[in-house]
């Protein structure tokens, strides 16, 4: 078994990030419970309705990723395709900007502080058809220590640049081979609010 490295077009774009805002990474959950601490003007305009969280939902902090979306070659009754295998990215609190946040398997995603949330896809939509889905995804399970991400309850992934999987190169003489294809993101994490004035992004 061999691995590939997908290098995507406008690399540049996994090197240089937009801002993004993120609560102090020692502050504990339900600290923000009254306090609204991120703006609507950290959501895309173009962020489509059906990615929007539940309107009991408040978006609680917002980080950059860039990674690896895994796949592998794979034999089916209709030929060979990449099928998807799963993440592999680090997500990045500003200012300087440093990797709080793995995201792997699962999917899951890992804070320093040992909280970890597993979620589920609820939707997706194509935005840009050279980038993955923006989705919306339900916590569907938390677990390690309680900490920053212990009371959130659904992530967005908007903003994708790269990630799809390799458009040749799965064959017969390449079942099994595994290809991390680059990709950016930005993660939207949301919390349950009983505020009249939730942010929601698609919302």
């Amino acid at each position: 078994m061999f691995k590939t490295i997908s290098i995507i077009s406008g690399l540049a774009g996994i090197l240089s990030l937009p801002s993004c805002s993120v609560e102090d990474a020692t502050a504990q959950p339900g600290q923000a419970g009254t306090e609204q601490t991120v703006s609507a003007s950290e959501c895309p305009p173009n962020t489509p309705s059906a990615l929007a969280p539940a309107a009991d939902q408040d978006l609680a902090f917002v980080l950059n990723a860039q990674g690896v979306q895994r796949y592998q070659c794979v034999q089916s009754t209709t030929g060979f395709a990449w099928t998807f295998v799963a993440p592999d990215a680090d997500l990045f609190a500003p200012h300087p900007q440093h990797p709080v946040v793995h995201h792997f398997s699962g999917p899951t995603w890992l804070y320093r502080d040992s909280s970890s949330v597993v979620a589920a896809k609820v939707a997706g939509v194509t935005v840009d058809p050279t980038a993955i889905q923006w989705l919306l995804l339900d916590v569907t399970s938390h677990g390690g220590e309680h900490g920053k991400l212990s009371d959130i309850v659904s992530i967005q992934r908007l903003q994708t640049t790269g990630g799809n999987a390799p458009a040749t190169g799965c064959d017969a003489d390449h079942v099994g081979a595994e290809s991390d294809v680059l990709y950016t993101a930005r993660y939207f994490f949301y919390r349950t609010s009983n505020r009249s004035n939730n942010v929601r992004c698609g919302g």
